[in-house]
């Protein structure tokens, strides 16, 4: 089982910058950078460590799918 720094380490790794400068992360690459620490989950699984983990992320998937997105909010709007 990977330590939470690996967990976080992970989830910043699957971070990407969009067209206009918000910062994302989508459920898919999070779940693909954890494999590359030996740690296999499902996507609802990382969708959850996120929802408890990460209260600086909003979510902003247009349907109710598990494979989800989710964007810095907050302070500055993310930029």
């Amino acid at each position: 089982m990977p330590r939470r720094n690996d967990i976080e380490s992970a989830f910043r790794s699957a971070m990407h910058t969009a067209p206009g400068g918000k910062r994302t992360v989508t459920t898919e690459d999070f779940v693909h950078e954890l494999s590359r620490i030996n740690w296999f989950c499902s996507l609802r699984t990382a969708n959850h460590w996120i929802e408890m983990s990460v209260s600086v992320f909003s979510d902003i998937t247009p349907d109710a799918s598990e494979s989800r997105t989710f964007v810095l909010s907050g302070l500055n709007g993310g930029h």
